[in-house]
């Protein structure tokens, strides 16, 4: 999560004020082993970086660069269900689950490595605490024994970039 920091003022008597500066961006790392440079079975993550481009279903598959950027929801489900996924988040009520999600992330950065003669490929995403209207981007929910709901769609009713209200 990002930071939420604080700065402090000197005054004349000595005192000090305390300054709050504003949540700092969340940064979200992942890793991923690519089978190919991107198809619509998702084994590849070059359509993740390069927005704006239509998965391939044919060979020879193909991307190009873009300076289009795509936004992205990202979520992360720990649980003990062994059916759950993050991208539904729907959890059987016998279980307990901790879920984070981030909504309008963007990706930022795409690094392949071949370190040790493996293709590697590590993803960088990063996701404001809010939108332009102060709402949050980023939610966390949990169960101890408890079901999660589903996710709703990720479109721009339920997630509008500049709205003020937001549909998890």
């Amino acid at each position: 999560m990002g930071d939420k920091d604080i700065e402090q003022i000197p005054n004349l008597k000595g005192g000090r004020v305390v300054k709050k500066t504003p949540q700092d961006i969340t940064t979200i790392t992942f890793e991923g082993y690519p089978v190919d440079c991107d198809s619509a079975g998702g084994t590849g993550f070059s359509n993740l970086f390069e927005g704006g481009q239509t998965w391939d279903t044919t060979e020879p598959f193909g991307v190009n660069s873009t300076i289009v950027r795509d936004l992205f929801r990202i979520a992360i489900l720990w649980t003990d269900d062994p059916a759950a996924t993050a991208g539904v988040g729907l959890t059987a009520a016998s279980t307990n689950s901790y879920r984070i999600v981030f909504a309008h992330a963007w990706c930022t950065s795409m690094k392949p490595s071949y370190t040790d003669g493996v293709l590697k490929v590590t993803l960088q995403f990063k996701c404001p605490a809010f939108n332009k209207n102060g709402m949050a981007l980023i939610h966390e929910d949990s169960g101890d024994a408890t079901a999660l709901v589903s996710l709703n769609s990720y479109n721009s009713t339920n997630y509008p970039p500049t709205g003020t209200s937001i549909t998890w």
